[in-house]
Order: structure tokens, then sequence, then C-alpha cells
């Protein structure tokens, strides 16, 4: 969709269709159903973009693409057409790194392409899921027998503590948390979001945190970034895709 992002842990995102279904109490105050409203489409049916597939082909400088930012790369409603075209894309244009993040991991193994349970996911491209709290831990039980050289998980919005998630640590990469932002946000307890930092600390773990969450803007970031002192904005080793 867009050459540019303002999402921090991403410089580009990529839609190559848009729209989704609710499925977890982090999607009740949906933003990417609230963007879409605003800009006049339909976010309740999955549609193929008529005008940005192709975009990854276009930008020559490598990115880190967040893909589907308004959906979901996994819905059950993609044809598998759409998602062998989209590997043909990422395989084509891969001095970028792709951001697979999704609620539906079960999906994810009818999704790739053949060749791929055997070899693994090609090394560009990154497998995440949402994990907003104890509930949907069974994401990342899913995530764990996906055979991707990089494994992501982020808890936003972060509706409840995480004490276990160090206990899959040894499948993943990076960690990333984030608070609710928009009019009918849920708060965030930052004490959330430091016990998650200092899991991350002690098993040596990339960890971004996005945003503290609510209704102001501070220095750019929907309540602020900076915890205890520091914005933290680290990312497993990047080298600019293959």
């Amino acid at each position: 969709m867009a050459k540019t992002t303002k999402i921090s842990w991403a410089d580009a995102t990529w839609n190559p269709w848009y729209g989704c279904t609710k499925t977890s109490a982090g999607c009740k105050n949906c933003y990417a159903e609230r963007d879409m409203i605003r800009f006049g489409l339909d976010f309740y049916n999955v549609n193929r973009s008529k005008t940005t597939f192709y975009n990854p082909l276009k930008w020559k400088e490598p990115k880190m693409i967040f893909v589907c930012s308004w959906g979901d790369f996994f819905h059950e409603d993609v044809p598998t057409k759409w998602l062998d075209e989209a590997w043909e894309i990422m395989m084509e244009a891969n001095h970028h790194t792709y951001l697979l993040l999704t609620k539906r991991p079960q999906n994810i193994q009818n999704a790739l392409p053949l060749m791929w349970h055997l070899d693994g996911i090609p090394a560009h491209i990154w497998i995440g899921v949402t994990v907003e709290w104890r509930e949907e831990m069974w994401r990342l039980v899913a995530l764990e027998n996906v055979l991707a050289c990089t494994k992501f998980v982020s808890v936003e919005p972060i509706l409840g503590a995480l004490p276990l998630l160090h206990s899959f640590f040894p499948t993943l990469n990076w960690v990333i948390t984030g608070g609710e932002s928009g009019p009918n946000c849920r708060p965030a307890k930052l004490d959330w979001v430091r016990d998650i930092r200092d899991q991350c600390i002690d098993y040596n773990i990339p960890f971004t945190h996005k945003q503290h969450g609510g209704k102001r803007k501070i220095d750019g970031a929907w309540g602020g970034r900076e915890l205890d002192g520091k914005v933290w904005d680290e990312r497993p080793p990047w080298t600019g895709g293959n």
C-alpha cells in the first residue's frame, strides 16, 4: 500500500488484498476497520487490490515490508491463486524482507508452496503471530511448527500480562509490544510491557515497544514510546533481503 509507513517496526506496508473478519478480543477496536471505513473501502470482505498488488516489484531500495496491514494474509477467504501470485512477487523482489503477521496461524501450512514444507520458508520472509493476552497463546504453539528462519510475536494491543512468554523463546526471534489507540481504546498497563521487556533481556531476544497507546500522541506515537527512559526499537539481524 504505502512506500513508507509510520509503523515503527517496518519501512513500508503492502496490501495485495485487504479486508478481514474479527477473530479475537484484540480485534474489537480494529484500526484497519476504522481506516478503511474512512477511505470508503469494504473492510468486511476480503478484496484483491487493484492498485497495489505489484508494488514491491517497483521499490528498488530494500525495505522491511509489513504485509496486509489492512487484513490478514492467511485469511481463509484468500484464494489460492492470489497466494501463489503474492509468493511469486516476494520471490522475485527478494531484496525486500516481508513481515507476515497473522491471527490465523492454523492456516499457514496450507497457504505455503509445497516445496517450502521440505526446504523451509525463504529467509527474507518472516512469519509472526499476534498474541494479545493469555487466551491467544495457542497461536505461538501453532507457530512453532512453521519452518521459518525468523519468527516473531506482536503483543498488540496488549490486553494482559504474559508471564510465560519466555517459554516460547527457543523458537522466537523478535517480540513487539504496543498499547491500543483510538477513541475506545483499552488502557495498557506498562507493567505488562515491562515484564515482557525483562523476559526479552533475560533471554537476549530483540524487543520493540511501538507505543503505550491512548488517545493522544506524544513525540509522534500514541501515548509515547519511551519506557523507563529508553525507546526500545530492537530488531533481529537484517541485511536487506537475500
